[in-house]
């Protein structure tokens, strides 16, 4: 995909609390007129189209469907059209981009997009440090009982990249679409990784916290400690 040349100009979708990231791989249904017209003409082009998370502290009069500015565009890997007029579809992420402008809105949102790349923002060792100490947070999590796709951490352990590695770990492992959006706009990729580690460590200790209060309670008895 490193020869892939992105337009300058792309369909969008904007989803609530929905986060795309580069090289992880989105299923989408597709069942809005507008979007099962938008996949007919993606499918007959480029297939590339971007994902913006729907920006929900935005109220301009008039905004509508704003977004954050941060998106990622992705490429159709594979779509299946069912009778009735909907998909289903694999997206898989590309690159950062930077939403310009708004080009149209009919029948299906268009942007004008900036690639954005990242910067590694440390050694290889400092990297090296930062993504595993990421994994052995990630086994800890687990064992406190976070439910994780199965054999994700055993993937994540073959990826080589530093820049992959931390944008398949957060799109599949972190569970905050408010800091996911925050590390989509981060490029700094050892500050990616750091942030995405203080997170984890947050969560282990909200768990550990939940588990104190709770005492022998059952999961669902926990209200009436």
């Amino acid at each position: 995909m490193e020869t892939l040349e992105l337009p300058e100009i792309v369909p969008v979708m904007t989803l609530p609390n929905v986060v795309f990231f580069p090289q992880s791989l989105l299923p989408l249904h597709i069942f809005e007129p507008r979007y099962k017209t938008m996949i007919r003409e993606v499918l007959a082009s480029n297939r590339l189209f971007a994902v913006a998370r729907l920006d929900q502290t935005r109220k301009e009069p008039g905004a509508n469907e704003p977004s954050h500015r941060i998106a990622s565009v992705g490429i159709v890997r594979a779509c299946q059209e069912s009778d009735d007029g909907t998909s289903n579809l694999l997206l898989q992420g590309v690159c950062r981009v930077e939403i310009r402008d708004i080009v149209r809105e009919l029948p299906y949102r268009t942007i004008a997009i900036r690639p954005l790349a990242s910067i590694a923002g440390g050694n290889h060792t400092q990297l090296e440090i930062m993504r595993l100490e990421i994994l052995r947070l990630l086994n800890h999590r687990r064992r406190l009982g976070t439910p994780a796709p199965k054999g994700m951490t055993q993937f994540l352990e073959t990826i080589e990249d530093f820049d992959t590695f931390a944008d398949v770990a957060v799109f599949n492992l972190c569970e905050s679409p408010e800091m996911k959006q925050r590390l989509l706009e981060e490029l700094d990729t050892r500050r990616r990784l750091k942030l995405f580690a203080a997170q984890l460590k947050a969560d282990i200790e909200a768990h550990r916290l939940r588990r104190k209060l709770q005492g022998r309670l059952p999961d669902d008895g926990i209200v009436h400690n």
